[in-house]
Parts: C-alpha cells; sequence; structure tokens
C-alpha cells in the first residue's frame, strides 16, 4: 500500500468521526500544531478507552504535533454530565490523589506534557465567571447539545450545565497562553469541544479546530470503561499484562480486526498480512495475539508481554521457570485462591478446599492424573503439600482437568 498522509491513515483505522472544518485536514498533514487532550481525574489510573484516544495524540505527535495532557482538577470537581444520571461527585483529597496518578502515568506511559485546570479556574470568581464566560453561551445552543438534551427529561443540575463552559473556558486559556488550536477527544466531547471553539471565536474572533474518533466498544456495543464496569486498566497493579493477555485473546474475531487498526502502530501492511492469515486459521488467534503484543508492549514493555504469554502458558502446563511468586499472584489474581498454613495432606487439600467434592472425586481425579501442581502430576493421595513446594516458598498453581485453576498461597 502507498504511504498515506496523516489523515489518510487516521480515517483508514477508523480513528475519525467528525472534524471541526475542513481546513483540519491540510493542517494535521503539515505538522506543527500544538493540541490537547483531556481527562478528569475520576480514578487514579486512565483504563483502556483512554488509550485509544491518548493513541491518537502519539500518532500525532509522530507527524510533528505537540500534545498537551489536561488533567481536570477543576471540572473533575464538577463532573460531566452522564447522558442517563448525574455523576457522583469526589472529594477534593480523591481529585488530588487521582491527579497525582495520572499525571505520573502520562509522563511515564506517553511522555506528554501535563497541565491541571484547577490552575488557572481556581481563582475565578462566580461574578468574573458569569460576565467573562457565560455571557457568550445562549441557553439554547447549550440546551441542543446531545449529553444535556438527553437529561432535560430526568433533571440536571446547574453544576453539570455549567460543565461546557468550564471545559470551553481550558480551550479558551490554553489558545491564549499556549498557542493550543486543536482539540483531540472521543465522540461523546464532540459538543464540549465545539462549545470551546465557539467562545474563541465569539471572544477573540480566531480559529480552533476540534477533532473527535469514534468511541472504542466491546462486542455488545458498550464503552470500554469503568462506569460501564468492564474496566481494563492501564495501571499494571489493577489490570496485569496477564489479565490484559487473556482479554486480547477472547476477543470475538468480528471485532478483531477493526482494534488491530484503532490500537495498534502496526502498519496497513502488516495489519492486512495479519488478517489473511487470520481468516486461513481463525484456531490460532493470530489477529488477537499480535493485538496482545502491541498493547502489552507499548504500555507495560516487552518483558511484560513475555511474563503475560508465560503465565498463560503455565495455566495450561506450560513452564513456570522465570516466573517471580508475586509475578503468578498478580497474573493470576483473578484465578480462585486458597489460603495456606501449614503442610497438609493432598486429598486433605482437594477435599477440604472445595477443588473436589468428595474423597471419591479426588481419588478418582488424582488416579487419572487429572490433578497436577506446579504442573507436576499428583497421584499419591497421601503426599504432604508444603512451602518446600511452593514457589518461593509462597505460591502453588493447582490445576484440575483442563480448564480449573487455583491458587495456593502460604501465609
Amino acid at each position: 500500500m502507498e504511504k498515506m498522509t496523516l489523515y489518510e491513515d487516521l480515517k483508514w483505522r477508523g480513528l475519525i468521526q467528525n472534524i471541526s472544518s475542513p481546513e483540519l485536514i491540510d493542517k494535521l498533514n503539515k505538522g506543527g500544531m500544538t493540541f490537547y487532550i483531556g481527562t478528569d481525574p475520576t480514578a487514579d489510573s486512565m483504563h483502556i478507552g483512554h488509550y485509544s484516544s491518548f493513541l491518537i495524540s502519539k500518532r500525532l505527535a509522530q507527524y510533528g504535533h505537540h500534545p498537551i495532557l489536561l488533567v481536570g482538577g477543576a471540572t473533575g470537581l464538577i463532573g460531566d454530565p452522564k447522558p442517563n444520571a448525574e455523576r457522583p461527585m469526589i472529594t477534593k483529597e480523591e481529585v488530588e490523589k487521582n491527579i497525582k496518578g495520572l499525571k505520573k502515568q502520562a509522563e511515564d506511559i506517553f511522555g506528554f506534557e501535563v497541565v491541571n485546570n484547577y490552575d488557572w479556574t481556581k481563582d475565578i470568581n462566580v461574578l468574573d465567571f458569569l460576565r467573562d464566560y457565560g455571557k457568550f453561551f445562549n441557553i439554547g445552543y447549550m440546551l441542543a447539545k446531545d449529553k444535556v438534551k438527553s437529561r432535560l427529561e430526568s433533571g440536571i443540575t446547574y453544576a453539570e450545565f455549567s460543565y461546557m463552559i468550564l471545559q470551553a473556558l481550558d480551550f479558551l486559556y490554553l489558545y491564549e497562553n499556549r498557542g493550543v488550536t486543536l482539540q483531540v477527544a472521543g465522540s461523546d466531547q464532540w459538543g464540549n469541544i465545539t462549545s470551546g471553539i465557539e467562545l474563541i471565536r465569539k471572544k477573540l474572533d480566531k480559529e480552533v479546530y476540534g477533532m473527535v474518533m469514534p468511541l472504542v466498544t466491546d462486542s455488545q456495543g458498550k464503552k470500554f470503561g469503568k462506569t460501564e464496569g468492564n474496566a481494563l486498566w492501564l495501571d499494571k497493579n489493577k489490570t496485569s499484562s496477564y489479565e490484559l493477555y487473556q482479554y486480547c485473546i477472547g476477543l470475538e474475531d468480528s471485532m478483531i480486526i477493526t482494534y488491530l487498526k484503532m490500537l495498534t502502530f502496526l502498519t496497513p501492511d502488516e495489519i492486512m498480512d495479519i488478517e489473511k492469515q487470520h481468516l486461513e486459521c481463525p484456531e490460532k488467534r493470530i489477529a488477537q495475539k499480535a493485538l496482545a503484543k502491541a498493547i502489552i508492549t507499548d504500555l507495560h514493555g516487552e518483558e511484560e508481554f513475555n511474563k503475560a504469554v508465560q503465565i498463560s502458558e503455565a495455566l495450561f502446563g506450560g513452564d513456570l521457570n522465570g516466573l517471580s511468586a508475586k509475578d503468578i499472584m498478580l497474573g493470576m489474581k483473578m484465578v480462585p485462591s486458597i489460603n495456606l498454613k501449614d503442610e497438609i495432606k493432598l486429598i486433605d487439600l482437594l477435599v477440604d478446599n472445595g477443588i473436589c467434592t468428595s474423597r471419591r472425586e479426588a481419588r478418582e481425579m488424582l488416579n487419572s492424573k487429572a490433578i497436577s501442581i506446579n504442573n507436576e502430576k499428583m497421584t499419591d493421595e497421601n503426599k504432604i503439600i508444603n512451602k518446600e513446594m511452593a514457589i518461593e516458598g509462597k505460591v502453588l498453581v493447582i490445576r484440575k482437568g483442563k480448564k480449573k485453576q487455583y491458587l495456593g498461597i502460604f501465609e
């Protein structure tokens, strides 16, 4: 495939849902714009929904644009209106804690410069807010925005209603003080972005731009985000590399090429080659493995990806050598765990902890070599299980049959 412009590449990957002006296409392709992407500190880690938007920012940076990450210390205290209910307010202490986590994460993973809108919002009094910003917003214009419109029947507070003005204020401040001329976000932020564009046009008679991408969704059409109950955190202590790996491996074939386009830096030729191989042998999960490698390596490094693969293979009888107790416990934190204090007979371990329903079943499983500990087949029901068998004296990986795994943890 011939080399594409930045805009053509973004379109091919399905990463552009809307732009504020056709002029933006040429500006994107030329490079040199300073742009920002924002997130409110509702948690101390970003999730995979943020990752897709941040990858666009990395793509723009590769073409010579300068990214700034805005963490909403001010807007996070109010909360962007949800389509169907009021967002719970979080305390100032929580906001401050979350900002620290997000700032470190953004700098470590993405290398972005980070700013906090609390810094330029905290000293604005209510009269100045209404005179200097509120007067530029027509109520009819605000009511027409999708997020506001969807809440009119159930009710929307004035605090939530004013969020749009606060975000527009951010765009204005960054334009005047940092030369920002573009805001990038997911499609659910289109109304807030265009409000900022309008504020700058009305107040300064200048043109700035906005670009939004489609929200990345799971196979049921739900957003990847913590409010939907299926969060995949970018912090490996919240969502381990192994969990990310297993999630990617389990993705449906119908979604996987879309994810490769949106969530990786693989070239179009590489993706088309993977698609061809995947269609020929879907059972090998070639595309899913390529996605897992791209995401985990980008977020946590190649070593973490290799560990994730090793832990995955270990669950199904692979080699445990080289994995620490911490690696296994973090990677297998979703596996049922059993707390062990002292040495115990194998049959008692199996029955007393519900791995087998009875001593009869335990003996049948042992006789058929269906029980293994740290990948060693067990047959002797009287074998003593103790810390000496455990990895670093701490962890036992217990398997029953082909699909059931348990984690034995010595105190």
